[in-house]
């Protein structure tokens, strides 16, 4: 049985104002914000880290990264969600560099790797740009293509893609830097 709203707990509170009273350390405001957001955080963190048991832990993580970074929130910057997304793949890599956990290559186990990259934009969002950048990155070799979503969807480090490729460090620092310089050349034109 649903209870009606409690009238001092506007129902569309933008994550904006949420995020605001945080930073003033409203409790009621934190516990409003993880019950708005918590369920799409732990999505994106599952995916990275593929244990729903240490995504929880790092869902945890993530929240008292909020609870303390919420004075930072620049909504000139990002919107509230792509924020808190940041935060929580941020985390959730880290947590997989840590567990040192060797993960399947994009493709490998059968899925769309472009699929499994989480929408840090509302729902307004269109699916152009994920197209655009499906796109964008058909044109950049194999092997490049492979290490960029590895590296930023997967989490995988240099010194990873530098083993699983058998280059060097310098030469996936190099093949990162010029295949996101084409992506963003490609996604502006």
């Amino acid at each position: 049985m649903r209870h009606p709203p409690d009238p001092q707990e506007p129902v569309d509170e933008p994550l904006e104002d949420l995020l605001a009273a945080v930073a003033r350390a409203d409790r009621g405001a934190y516990a409003r914000l993880y019950e708005r957001t918590s369920a799409k955080l732990f999505g994106v963190v599952l995916r990275i880290v593929r244990d729903r048991g240490m995504a929880e832990e790092v869902l945890q993580e993530v929240f008292l990264g909020i609870w303390r970074g919420a004075s930072s929130y620049a909504a000139e910057k990002a919107r509230p969600m792509t924020w808190m997304i940041t935060i929580a793949r941020n985390r959730a890599i880290d947590a997989v560099r840590v567990r040192r956990e060797v993960l399947l290559e994009p493709g490998e186990d059968g899925d769309d790797p472009f699929a499994a990259i989480p929408d840090p934009f509302d729902a307004a969002q269109s699916f152009a740009d994920r197209d655009a950048l499906t796109r964008c990155l058909d044109l950049l070799e194999e092997t490049q293509r492979h290490c960029i979503l590895l590296a930023y969807c997967e989490g995988w480090s240099r010194e990873e893609l530098a083993a699983r490729t058998g280059k060097n460090v310098n030469t996936i620092k190099t093949w990162l830097h010029r295949g996101l310089a084409a992506l963003r050349g490609c996604l502006s034109s």
